[in-house]
């Protein structure tokens, strides 16, 4: 897939775990582990808000693109 998913490299730099993002946002912790492994084939805006709020991050911090 062309669309790189880079949610643990700013967990990693928040030094925030899978867990405490989830509850943060208020997701579950299976939904977000999809999203972070990048096997999810859609995100809501809302959820990249979310995300991005609890990382004080934008939205390219954490998606990427990469001609295959």
């Amino acid at each position: 897939m062309a669309i790189i998913v880079n949610l643990d490299v700013m967990m990693a730099r928040r030094k925030i775990s899978l867990s405490e993002l989830a509850a943060t946002i208020d997701l579950t912790p299976a939904n977000l582990s999809i999203l972070k492994t990048g096997k999810a084939k859609a995100v809501r805006f809302s959820t990249l808000e979310a995300i991005c709020r609890a990382l004080d991050c934008q939205p390219g911090d954490i998606l990427e693109y990469k001609e295959e």
